[in-house]
């Protein structure tokens, strides 16, 4: 701990502080992080008591159990210190001239002094970091600066938690960027996704963070929905097993995981962001909920944050049924429920539920949101004035105190020797306001070669091939026309929650912070004797450009460069960002999946030259194709494959990465029709009695290869079926189905096998097909191998008719299959026994082998 006094005499507002220390930007370079005034005085009577004189007092023995030593402390702090804890400071958010979100300046506008703010402490430091451009070693200086600031201002010495958005990597100027999450699910590899999680946790903590803002595991409902590309995909075993696997690897480097958005938040009417969510217990318990129970109970995370949307008319950040009665009485959840931000004004200000802030405090707090973020309007004197009022009980203080006083000590910032210097200074001369701070200035790498070459490998894992007539690989020497918005851009490769989308903007002087090869860069690198001319076509979202005054814009330039080639490569999508200003991203909603802007005219425009044109799509969702799909030479999706994008997708063009990637979301033939999941029950996909056939052009688990796979045999519990006759498991038993995949073709390639729940007849009506398991399988050129799914009757398991959920008895079948529309093998089960009521407790996941 610091022992540092020295004190400042005049005030300091929190805009000062992050114009100094953070956030500031001057003469278009980041500042340099050094602070220029020292924290306050604290009286020496002002100290804990201990209890000897040489001994620490208990809260900061660390030989004494958690709960001990937090007890201890909450009964030393006072109303004030205690609400302190439970609060943020956003340092920098209203520095900008425009809202990172609606809201935002109104909300931030009017700041406390700095040092009031902290003299009675303060729980969190919000994004750091990632609110403005700032070199990452200067700014990881000014954190611990803040830090020594916050510690000797309040009278126990007690730091704040900071936090960061780490969604697609550390949100900071010179961070890798990573592909957007719908691409980790695209990959069906949660192993590679731990391992990029790792390597963002390790970054933050590298720097001073304790707590990163990620994953996100609301299952896409409708498409629609600008923040689909943040999810993982449209399947909850899908999401949850990759979130999971996420949430793993995050926490293994001491970084908390905290999960958003709990819960419903993607299910809202139209797909608009906020919008209302009118859905049944069913659909919330079955579809909604399994990816935050599987990463609370297998992956351990210690934060969730609460949705901002409302299910039949309650907000989720006011429930206690959901926030205390299942997730902490039923699932045991120990850790902190923080809010997104803003959101506990929004009961009153959106939500029209509370007369005023205290009341929304007061709300949320018996709900059980513990932190309000991003900074205190309603756990600040609102909550006080209640407290002291009486209308709210200070053991709802005590609550939530406790457990945001519980996760800083597992953090260690309880502990007598803590220190604010982060990792990354250890033994350095960088020893707090004393010492010399040495050349600091590029000293951190955030985006070292093995961060790179992660995301290169999670980007190719990423690329979904969803048709080829034989385009591809491109074929070497011939002349390549590459044309379309996002041919020589960017923008196709950073999804909404990348620093430079998020707020890169925001600083147009400065460069990405990261080398960002576009496709064009890259494909001319990877195919040198290749001739390749370049034409945008158009812009990503505004009209064709097709005046006398801009010709190289135009699509008559585009459709001139592509008459004269051998093969046409149109790169069209998404331009992600904030509340409109981007065609993907938080509240980026779109009315219909038709292309933007006038895209679609541009690859018609194209098809009609005759040249056989691949489409490649850089985007946040997907688009409905069926127009072009019989005319096109080949089509190839990638959402948003971060820094490392380009380079990928010349490969898979090339043909020196085979595609393995598969859709983790489906592919609409029109463009309305929505919403529209592979994952509903039989009314709800092609019917008779409707004239809207909401049939995908390419299903859930769709993608192809350079090679061929065949899958020649199956076995049950090591046996070969018997047609016609259901092999019988007990309704508390498991089976282990098996299956051989051999590659046909003359080149390397990976299938991913697919395992999927039909349940011809139940209690309440059950989606056609489920996904219940799945793996990657690497195959060299003639190789075979087995796969073996271990499945517990658990997995069967569904929200029956009397609202539990159980296991029945009756007919089922296992089907494995190259997607949710391709099945290849059908194993039929007979569940036989009495039925089973399940809780928490209950197996989540099929165990698989490959040999």
């Amino acid at each position: 701990m610091s022992s540092n006094r020295n004190a400042a005499d005049a005030p300091r507002t929190t805009t000062e502080v992050g114009r100094l220390e953070v956030t500031g930007v001057h003469d278009g370079h980041p500042h340099d992080g050094q602070l220029t005034v020292t924290a306050a005085d604290v009286p020496a009577d002002n100290a804990a008591p201990s209890s000897t004189p040489d001994a620490p007092p208990r809260w900061q023995d660390p030989r004494l159990p958690v709960a001990r030593r937090v007890e201890d402390l909450l009964a030393r702090l006072s109303l004030e210190e205690k609400i302190a804890q439970l609060y943020g400071v956003w340092i920098g958010g209203n520095s900008t001239g425009d809202d990172m979100a609606p809201h935002q300046h109104e909300m931030v506008a009017e700041v406390p002094d700095w040092r009031d703010l902290i003299n009675v402490g303060l729980g969190q430091l919000t994004r750091p970091f990632g609110t403005a451009p700032i070199d990452p070693a200067l700014g990881a200086r000014a954190l611990a600066r803040m830090q020594e600031e916050i510690v000797a201002a309040n009278r126990f010495g007690i730091p704040a938690i900071a936090h960061e958005e780490c969604l697609t990597g550390f949100m900071t100027w010179r961070a890798t960027v990573y592909p957007t999450p719908l691409a980790w699910g695209a990959t069906f590899d949660p192993a590679l996704v731990e391992r990029m999680a790792v390597q963002i946790g390790s970054g933050l903590r590298q720097v001073g963070v304790h707590q990163g803002l990620a994953p996100v595991l609301d299952v896409i409902r409708d498409a629609r929905w600008g923040r689909t590309e943040e999810s993982i995909g449209e399947d909850p075993y899908l999401v949850a097993t990759v979130g999971t696997a996420y949430v793993r690897g995050l926490q293994s480097t001491g970084v908390i995981a905290t999960l958003k958005h709990f819960v419903g938040y993607s299910a809202s009417r139209a797909g608009r962001n906020f919008g209302p969510v009118a859905i049944g217990h069913r659909e919330l318990a079955d579809v909604l909920l399994p990816p935050f129970e599987m990463a609370l109970r297998e992956g351990g995370a210690g934060s969730v944050m609460h949705a901002y949307t409302e299910i039949d008319g309650m907000p989720p950040a006011a429930d206690p049924d959901l926030l205390t009665g299942l997730l902490r009485d039923r699932w045991g959840f120990a850790g902190t429920v923080v809010a997104d931000y803003f959101g506990i004004s929004f009961l009153q200000r959106l939500h029209s539920i509370a007369a005023d802030l205290g009341e929304a405090a007061a709300l949320a707090l018996a709900a059980g949101v513990d932190v309000e973020l991003p900074a205190g309007h309603c756990y600040s004197e609102p909550l006080i004035d209640a407290v002291s009022a009486g209308t709210v009980p200070e053991s709802l203080v005590d609550r939530a105190v406790t457990r945001v006083l519980r996760q800083k000590c597992e953090l260690g910032l309880l502990d007598a020797d803590w220190s604010p210097l982060p990792p990354a200074f250890a033994g350095t001369a960088e020893q707090g306001n004393g010492g010399a701070p040495g050349p600091l200035e590029g000293s951190i790498d955030l985006d070292p070669p093995a961060n790179r070459e992660l995301a290169r490998e999670l980007a190719e894992e990423s690329v979904v091939l969803l048709a080829n007539a034989g385009a591809l690989p491109l074929r070497p020497g011939g002349r390549i026309a590459l044309v379309g918005p996002l041919a020589d851009s960017v923008t196709g490769m950073l999804g909404c929650y990348t620093f430079p989308s998020h707020v890169g903007g925001q600083h147009p002087e400065l460069p990405d912070g990261v080398e960002i090869p576009t496709l064009l860069a890259a494909l001319r690198a990877e195919l040198p004797d290749n001739p390749i001319r370049h034409a945008p076509g158009g812009t990503i979202d505004g009209p064709a450009d097709d005046s006398t005054d801009n010709p190289e814009n135009s699509v008559a330039t585009a459709v001139a460069v592509a008459t004269d080639a051998d093969v046409c490569v149109a790169v069209l999508g998404d331009r992600a960002g904030l509340f409109g200003h981007g065609t993907s991203g938080e509240g980026s909603d779109a009315a219909d999946l038709r292309l933007p802007g006038t895209q679609a005219e541009l690859l018609e425009a194209l098809l009609q030259t005759g040249t056989p044109v691949v489409l490649v799509l850089l985007a946040g969702r997907p688009y409905a194709l069926g127009d072009w799909v019989d005319r096109v030479g080949a089509v190839v999706q990638a959402f948003f494959p971060g820094e490392e994008g380009g380079p990928a997708v010349a490969r898979v063009l090339s043909g020196r990465v085979n595609p393995s990637g598969r859709l983790p979301v489906s592919v609409p033939r029109g463009t309305g029709g929505q919403p529209a999941t592979y994952l509903s029950p039989a009314l709800g996909h092609r019917t008779e009695v409707s004239s809207v056939d909401p049939t995908p052009l390419f299903p859930f688990g769709h993608g192809l290869s350079y090679t061929e796979f065949s899958w020649p045999e199956v076995h049950v519990n090591g046996a070969a079926p018997v047609p016609g006759r259901p092999v019988e498991i007990p309704t508390d038993g498991e089976v282990t189905v098996s299956v051989t995949v051999r590659n046909d073709g003359d080149r390397s390639g990976t299938e991913v096998v697919q395992l999927y729940l039909h349940d011809p007849v139940a209690q309440v009506t059950r989606p056609v097909v489920r996904l219940t398991g799945y793996t990657r399988v690497p195959l060299a050129p003639g190789e075979t191998r087995q796969v073996d799914f271990r499945v517990h009757t658990d997995l069967t398991s569904f929200t029956g008719r009397h609202g539990h959920r159980v296991v029945e008895a009756g007919d089922l079948e296992l089907r494995f299959s190259a997607s949710s529309a391709d099945h290849r093998h059908t194993v039929a089960l007979r569940l036989v026994g009495d039925e089973r009521r399940l809780d928490h407790s209950r197996r989540l996941t099929a165990e698989v082998t490959i040999r």
